[in-house]
């Protein structure tokens, strides 16, 4: 028996987030430059509550930060605008205060606005959180931000989506309804990515979301988040885990995915750290790793990371 679960409301098109009534007794919560950006104006925001100081990979003590200084604070909806990093806090905030969600993703890999996950460092460390409460109340994906978004951005957030749609597909808790989806939205990535079809990249990492958040990402993720903690982007990580890990587990999609990480020309990642202390830390990631086709021992992780940074 499978169970689905998703954003009660999932809202998409162009200019849905601008054309949607958006409550104004509302709390921002997006990175630095959302109102230069004009994504404050665009939503018609600018009555709320914002916070607008998210960092990349962040941390759960800027959730504590937020709530307290909005906490008491009367307001009913928590709005995340911006990339993954700010839905994961805003969800996660909202979750604590036990508001009313909605997520409006400005960059399309996360799939942070249709998932129970939040990622945020603890102890300097990441760790992700799932619980049914997370989950937003309503998604709102509107293409239009990706018109605006630079190379960089774009190339690292679909990368993103597409270690996840392949993770997932080949995730032991999957089902015919997520190995669906996660196939369908790598099929859509590849085309947008290898096709400059924007739309097409944007929609793959809705399918994406909606298909991982119901089974689960593998090694790739479980071997990426010790880079991320040396001050890797995500997605620059992914681009060279989910490799190794595909390769390790004999996916399906490993072909492919080589040929768009040589598509987007991702520099090489090295690890600093001891790699057998990274293999350790690697292998509490019981949330990712349980779920990888294929058993993992430590030393399988240590000839992983070298071949990584090796590459």
């Amino acid at each position: 028996m499978f169970t689905i679960k998703q954003p009660p409301a999932i809202i998409f098109g162009k200019h849905s987030a601008r054309d949607y009534d958006l409550p104004e007794d509302s709390l921002v919560i997006t990175s630095k430059g959302a109102k230069s950006r004009g994504w404050i104006d665009y939503t018609s925001l600018n009555n709320a509550y914002i916070f607008d100081n998210i960092e990349p990979n962040p941390s759960m003590e800027t959730v504590e930060k937020i709530i307290g200084e909005f906490g008491s604070q009367n307001f009913s909806h928590v709005v995340g605008i911006g990339g993954g990093s700010s839905l994961d806090v805003a969800k996660f905030v909202a979750f604590r205060l036990k508001k009313q969600k909605i997520m409006i993703p400005t960059t399309f890999g996360s799939g942070s606005e249709v998932t129970r996950i939040s990622v945020l460092k603890v102890n300097g460390k990441k760790q992700s959180f799932h619980d049914d409460g997370i989950l937003a109340d309503v998604a709102i994906v509107d293409s239009f931000f990706i018109e605006s978004s630079s190379d960089e951005v774009i190339k690292n957030s679909a990368i993103d989506a597409c270690a996840q749609s392949t993770e997932g597909y080949d995730s032991k808790s999957g089902n015919v309804y997520t190995k669906f989806l996660c196939k369908t939205a790598f099929d859509l990535l590849e085309n947008g990515i290898l096709n400059n079809k924007k739309e097409n990249i944007v929609l793959g990492s809705l399918y994406a979301g909606l298909g991982f958040g119901n089974c689960s990402t593998t090694l790739g993720h479980a071997l990426s988040y010790v880079y991320s903690n040396e001050g890797y982007s995500h997605g620059h990580a992914l681009a060279f885990t989910t490799t190794a890990a595909h390769k390790f587990n004999q996916s399906i999609f490993f072909d492919r995915f080589v040929n768009i990480v040589k598509k987007l020309n991702f520099t090489k990642i090295t690890l600093k750290q001891s790699l057998s202390e990274a293999a350790d830390i690697i292998l509490t990631d019981k949330k990712h790793l349980d779920n990888n086709p294929k058993s993992v021992t430590k030393n399988d992780i240590v000839v992983l990371l070298s071949s990584i940074n090796s590459s």
